[in-house]
């Protein structure tokens, strides 16, 4: 993921077969409410007129919780609630302060609410890039150096930040003062590929789409549970390593992340799985070799969409003593990496987890899903 490591697929790009057109309702969920079953870092509650939010911040040792209320434009708030955690919904305008973000925002089709973005390079989706051309979303900055005085003469509905360990609430101050509500999203710390994707609900809510997102994202939940039984079929489990010595520090995905998850429900076996915690684990190149000469596949080996064998061997020749260099089963997630060096596995690929655990049951498992082609995930020759 970009911001650990610096962590709807778009009709026009990739077509949809039959089978994925079908988008089935959830069970249990009113088409004009949502249910939150995966995600552990936000809830909604619904009550009356109001859609009531709450933020679980994951990064303080006692638990902290920021709480908003979702207002129909024109209706006036309840009480108790300060003016910065009213928010008024349909969303008119946002700005998004991260590339997965604007994932949310295309799987329901709302790019064109999209004003302004932290960084306009890093975009995959060929919508906000037109509409970046056409000047319609300004490029606001980052952290310390984001540009308040655009966004209070801006004036958006809303700004959706990321959560981090550093991200400080009164950092916003300034916009909360000129009516600016900031909302900070964190689902690149949920610890499972449905629980990240589900960060959608939040975005639905936001714009009144709750009917679009419980059919689409119950067609993404029903396929992914779809893939991770038809990977329990498999009686071996190759094993994986992930990631690539980076200075002083190899960093692998911890035991309860996320990526563990995906090549666990993929039928492959991790080294690490036994560890509890999230997020990445920093080793050092001598505790990852003795698993690296045996792993019968290395993935996420890198950023960089032009790397190849040889240039991963010039970083350190003791690559090559690796059992899947040997047999080249190396592979990166940046197939769709375009001409900026915007990668949308980070974009649309959190959104759509059944396409990313699809192609990595293709790589560990062939057989399985003789039909699908990668769709994120390349070979590196």
């Amino acid at each position: 993921m970009r911001c650990l490591a610096v962590l709807l697929l778009y009709s026009s790009s990739i077509p949809l077969s039959s089978a994925q057109k079908a988008t089935p309702k959830s069970p249990g969920i009113a088409s004009d409410q949502v249910a939150i079953r995966y995600a552990r870092g936000f809830n909604i509650r619904y009550a009356g007129k109001y859609k009531y939010v709450s933020i679980i911040n994951p990064f303080e040792k006692k638990v902290d919780t920021i709480r908003y209320v979702l207002v129909q434009r024109g209706t006036p708030p309840p009480k108790g609630y300060s003016p910065s955690q009213v928010i008024e919904v349909p969303l008119r305008s946002m700005v998004l302060m991260s590339s997965m973000h604007v994932g949310l925002a295309a799987f329901l089709g709302a790019e064109d609410q999209i004003v302004g973005l932290a960084n306009l390079t890093y975009v995959s989706s060929p919508n906000v890039i037109a509409r970046i051309k056409a000047g319609k979303v300004k490029e606001i900055g980052r952290d310390q150096t984001i540009n308040e005085e655009q966004l209070v003469t801006m004036h958006p509905d809303l700004v959706m930040t990321m959560g981090s360990p550093n991200a400080r609430m009164d950092r916003y101050s300034i916009l909360k003062g000129a009516g600016i509500p900031v909302l900070i999203n964190s689902e690149w710390v949920e610890n499972t590929p449905l629980g990240r994707a589900e960060w959608v609900k939040l975005m639905a809510a936001l714009l009144n789409k709750e009917k679009l997102v419980n059919q689409k994202f119950g067609y993404v939940e029903q396929e992914y549970k779809r893939l991770t039984s038809l990977a329990k079929q498999v009686k071996h489990k190759p094993l994986i390593i992930s990631g690539i010595n980076m200075k002083d520090a190899w960093y692998v995905p911890d035991g309860n992340s996320f990526m563990t998850r995906f090549f666990l429900d993929a039928g492959g076996s991790y080294p690490w799985t036994s560890r509890k915690a999230t997020g990445s684990l920093p080793l050092n190149f001598e505790t990852v070799y003795p698993y690296a000469l045996k792993a019968d596949y290395w993935l996420n080996v890198s950023i960089m969409a032009s790397d190849s064998k040889q240039s991963i061997l010039a970083k350190d020749a003791r690559y090559a003593d690796f059992k899947a260099f040997k047999t080249g089963q190396m592979y990166d997630y940046n197939k769709r990496t375009n001409s900026q060096g915007s990668n949308d596995y980070w974009e649309s690929g959190v959104v759509n987890p059944h396409l990313v655990l699809a192609d990595m049951i293709k790589i560990l498992h062939p057989d399985l899903l003789p039909k699908h082609k990668l769709v994120y995930y390349r070979q590196l020759n």
